[in-house]
C-alpha cells in the first residue's frame, strides 16, 4: 500500500440535493428540495445524472426524488460518515486543517501539525467561515457493485448532526448489523430563525417505509449469517477499510477540495485575505463577545 495516500471507499456516483448554475459569469451553488444521484463526470452543464436517479423516479410523486433505498458498505458507523471539521484553502482546494473538536492535522511552517481543536467558534485560525463542519456518508444503491458506493457530502450540521445519530442508534438495535440493515435516505425539511422562515432540507436515515424494526432486524441478522456462511466477512472488510483511511494525514484531495469549495465555500467568504488571522488577542475578542451576546434560536 502506497504510504500518505487515503484509500477511501470506491466512489461510482454522487448524491446531492443542489446544484450548480450559472449567474452574471459566476458558478454558484443552488439549493434543491429533492435528491439527484449523479456520476463522477462533470461538463460546463453540470454534473451527468446516473442512470439509476431515472429509474429511482418512475414511481415518485411529481418526479421528485425525496428517498432512496440504501444499504450501508460498513458496519461501523464511522466508516459510513466520515465527519471532521475542516478548513480548505479556497484556490487550490488543498486541506489545510481537520479536527474532531479535540485535536487537529494542520499544515503549519512547521510542516504537519498536531494541535488542540476548539471547533470553528472558538478557533481562531478557523474563523471568518473558513473551516466547517465536512461530512461524507457512504451508501450502496442497486446491487450492480457490491462494493461500490455512493457518497453524500455536506457541510450542513443538521445532516451531519442526524446521521450520525441514526447510525449509532441503528447500528445499537441491530446488533451490529448496520450492513445488511435495509434502509433509505430521506429529506426531510424544516424552518428556522437563522433561516429567515425559508425552508431548509437535510438528509435522514430510516428504515424503509414497508418493514417495521422487528421486520428490518430480523432480515439483518439472517442476512448477516447467510454472508458468514457463504464465507463473505463483514469485520474484515471494515478493518481493511479503516487501515486505508488511516494511511494519510487527510483523507481527501485537493480535487474533492475543490468540489467542497465550490458547492458549499461561497457563504460567508471572508472580505479581505483568505489567510485567517493567528492573534490570540482576537480569539479573546470574540470569546468575550459570544459571552455577552444573546443565543439566538436555529440551526446550530
Amino acid at each position: 500500500m502506497i504510504k500518505g495516500l487515503a484509500i477511501t471507499p470506491p466512489v461510482i456516483g454522487r448524491i446531492s440535493i443542489g446544484r450548480m448554475v450559472e449567474k452574471n459569469g459566476k458558478r454558484l451553488p443552488e439549493k434543491d428540495d429533492q435528491f439527484t444521484l449523479t456520476t463522477q463526470i462533470q461538463t460546463k452543464e453540470g454534473w451527468l445524472p446516473h442512470p439509476l436517479d431515472e429509474a429511482l423516479r418512475q414511481d415518485t410523486k411529481g418526479n421528485k426524488l425525496r428517498s432512496i433505498p440504501v444499504t450501508l458498505p460498513f458496519n461501523d458507523p464511522d466508516l459510513n460518515l466520515r465527519a471532521e471539521y475542516t478548513f480548505f484553502d479556497r484556490k487550490s482546494g488543498r486541506p489545510l486543517c481537520a479536527g474532531n473538536g479535540e485535536t487537529c492535522r494542520r499544515h503549519t511552517e512547521n510542516g504537519l501539525e498536531s494541535l488542540p481543536c476548539p471547533s470553528p467558534d472558538l478557533c481562531d485560525y478557523g474563523s471568518h467561515g473558513l473551516c466547517k463542519p465536512y461530512g461524507r456518508l457512504y451508501v450502496q444503491i442497486g446491487d450492480d457493485d457490491e462494493l461500490g458506493c455512493f457518497v453524500f457530502r455536506t457541510t450542513g450540521y443538521n445532516s451531519i448532526r442526524t446521521l450520525a445519530a441514526r447510525l449509532r442508534y441503528f447500528h445499537a438495535i441491530s446488533g451490529d448489523n448496520l450492513a445488511t440493515l435495509p434502509l433509505e435516505l430521506k429529506l426531510r425539511g424544516k424552518s428556522t430563525t437563522q433561516s429567515h422562515r425559508a425552508p431548509i432540507y437535510y438528509v435522514d436515515l430510516t428504515l424503509r417505509a414497508d418493514q417495521d424494526m422487528k421486520e428490518a432486524v430480523t432480515h439483518a441478522r439472517e442476512e448477516s449469517k447467510g454472508r458468514e456462511t457463504l464465507g463473505i466477512s463483514q469485520a474484515e472488510l471494515d478493518k481493511v477499510a479503516q487501515a486505508g483511511l488511516m494511511n494519510a494525514q487527510f483523507e481527501y484531495a485537493e480535487d474533492e477540495g475543490l468540489q467542497v469549495v465550490e458547492e458549499f465555500g461561497q457563504e460567508n467568504r471572508p472580505k479581505a485575505s483568505n489567510t485567517a488571522p493567528q492573534s490570540t488577542q482576537g480569539l479573546s475578542l470574540r470569546l468575550a463577545q459570544k459571552q455577552s451576546a444573546t443565543p439566538a434560536q436555529g440551526e446550530g
